[in-house]
């Protein structure tokens, strides 16, 4: 038997900011709406979009998040599945704090951040292999299901570029750049191998 790939192609769209984001806070899984800056951001992403047809909008639970996928849904089409595997990275103790504060208060985590991502975990949070391993399932179940399809992730910041490296095959550098949403999406086609 040969093998064969089959592609799938993903949005990966962060919701637009809240009022966290917009002041640099850690809001990981909190759950918050959009700010007026957070909606204006969705509008032009969304805008941008237009053309693009959806078959699926996996969404996480938060309300920057299913407030962002109504607003794709209406322009692009596709139902919306509010999936609880999608919520944002738990920060534990550092929810609220700035990022800024981070850096300054304790320095020797925040370079770990920036080289070595996968090496932190918050007090009382999750480590980002926690969040790889409850995502890498939805995306292998996605890429099944939805074959040569495009379907669309509404995540929040960092657990959407922890996806993005999933998909991509990258490496996820610089966790502190990864912290904040303003509704910045992209496209990765990613194959399944199939016999």
């Amino acid at each position: 038997m040969s093998e064969s790939h089959v592609m799938v192609r993903f949005l990966v769209l962060e919701p637009g900011a809240t009022e966290f984001d917009d002041q640099g806070r850690m809001k990981g899984s909190l759950d918050m709406p959009l700010s007026p800056s957070g909606r204006a951001q969705v509008e032009a992403a969304v805008g941008s979009l237009h053309q693009l047809r959806l078959s699926r909008i996996f969404s996480a639970p938060c309300q920057s998040a299913r407030e962002t996928a109504t607003q794709l849904q209406l322009s692009c089409g596709g139902s919306i599945k509010v999936v609880d595997c999608l919520r944002n990275i738990d920060h534990g103790l550092w929810h609220g704090k700035k990022i800024e504060e981070l850096r300054t208060q304790l320095p020797r985590i925040y370079r770990t951040g920036q080289e070595y991502p996968d090496k932190i975990c918050p007090p009382g949070g999750e480590t980002l292999d926690d969040a790889r391993h409850r995502t890498t399932k939805l995306i292998e179940k996605i890429k099944r299901k939805y074959r040569s399809q495009t379907v669309a992730l509404v995540i929040p910041d960092p657990l959407a570029s922890l996806v993005r490296s999933i998909l991509s095959g990258d490496a996820l550098r610089d966790l502190w750049d990864h912290e904040t949403d303003q509704a910045q999406w992209e496209l990765i086609d990613s194959s399944l191998v199939t016999a």
